[in-house]
């Protein structure tokens, strides 16, 4: 027989998150996570998952029945809104602008379909007008677009334009909204997206699994008249809807914890209303911006399409990047990150995303932030940074 491993108590370490998530979890929501187990289609589980479509209608702004949250993480749910829409043979339009709208190309290409792209750089949104021209040239059966470029932290404006141009060529809208959902205002039915999908670690503070997603009468209606069958069974809209319908059968195992913490962010959300959060937002993300830049380090973003959820800080000249990031971990256990892809050393990747976004960690960042700057070598005026910070949010 195989001896039994040593397997050590083991304590993880107290961090302030503040990277593109997750964010931290609010003690509301680790309660909630810790309530008793029971079936996944008991009924009181069942009066859960009501409840989290309820409170999901109300964050995405929609009166779509078929709201839900995919078992899974944002890849998941971005996977579910691909794998549902697009058939073999079909194209789908995605942006070049980000790493995020990469990763929606490399999803649409699993299901047979033809990917094309419409180009912006690294740290700018989509031009309506560019990705009009490319929708005449293309003619796709999707466009994709990223709202929230956890990449970049750059805000795609004019969706409901996006959604216009999209219609007039009888194609479908999927938006993903996995860093701004419940940070950043969105609204799925006046705008008039098809689909829109989310996570839950972001600005709901919910651990990884159980990412929200919502598909409007006219996608579902396409879903269900497909040719052929969804290329991922565990994804299939028809089988998950299943499971979430009013009198629900099984399909899968649902995340039975993580549903009860979504329930409960779901409560909060409700509780704080959906416009002081994205003022909550704002004011701590606007108070970061306010600082960093009055220390001599301005963001890589312009003003216009600012992300408040995720701010793109630029990594001033001769500085060490991964040093800085190491530093604020070591030193005062803060967690950000660096730039992928294209801004890979270029930018730090700064989050304030649900429970993240609260006043005392705009200060203790800045502060934090500068100091290891400094340290670092970067020329940055600390006592500015800071007082530029208390101002804001005394605005």
């Amino acid at each position: 027989m195989r001896e039994p491993p040593s397997i050590g108590e083991h304590i993880p370490p107290d961090r302030t998150l503040m990277g593109p998530g997750p964010s931290d979890v609010h003690p509301r929501v680790y309660a909630a996570q810790s309530e008793p187990m029971v079936g996944y289609l008991d009924d009181s589980y069942v009066e859960v998952m009501a409840d989290v479509q309820e409170g999901l209608r109300y964050l995405f702004g929609t009166d779509n029945e078929h709201t839900l949250a995919i078992s899974g993480t944002g890849s998941a749910a971005m996977e579910a809104a691909f794998a549902n829409l697009l058939e073999p043979g079909e194209t789908a339009l995605v942006p070049s602008n980000g790493y995020f709208g990469d990763r929606m190309g490399q999803v649409a290409s699993r299901t047979g379909a033809e990917v094309v792209s419409v180009d912006a750089p690294w740290g700018e949104p989509l031009d309506p007008q560019d990705v009009g021209a490319a929708v005449d040239r293309h003619q796709p059966d999707v466009l994709g677009v990223v709202h929230g470029e956890t990449s970049t932290g750059v805000r795609q404006p004019a969706i409901d334009e996006l959604a216009g141009i999209a219609h007039d060529h009888d194609a479908y809208l999927v938006v993903d909204t996995v860093a701004s959902l419940g940070g950043v205002e969105f609204h799925t039915d006046e705008w008039d997206v098809d689909v829109v999908y989310s996570g839950s670690q972001k600005c709901l503070s919910v651990p990884p699994g159980a990412s929200p997603i919502t598909f409007g009468e006219r996608a579902v209606e396409k879903v269900l008249s497909r040719e052929s069958p969804v290329r991922s069974w565990y994804l299939d809209l028809e089988g998950v809807w299943e499971y979430w319908d009013d009198d629900p059968s099984y399909h899968h195992t649902g995340p039975i914890s993580t549903t009860y913490a979504l329930r409960e962010s779901l409560r909060m959300v409700a509780e704080e209303g959906l416009e002081a959060r994205w003022d909550r937002h704002e004011r701590v993300a606007g108070a970061i911006k306010a600082g960093v830049e009055a220390m001599g380090v301005p963001l890589a973003v312009a003003d216009e399409h600012w992300l408040p959820t995720l701010n793109a800080v630029s990594v001033p000249d001769g500085v060490d990047d991964g040093a800085v990031i190491d530093r604020l971990l070591d030193e005062h256990g803060i967690e950000i990150v660096g730039g992928l892809g294209a801004l890979a050393g270029e930018i730090f990747r700064v989050g304030c995303m649900g429970h993240t976004a609260r006043p005392p960690n705009a200060s203790t960042f800045v502060a934090a932030f500068g100091d290891a700057l400094a340290a670092e070598g970067a020329n940055v005026d600390v006592e500015a940074g800071a007082a530029a910070v208390a101002t804001a949010l005394r605005s």
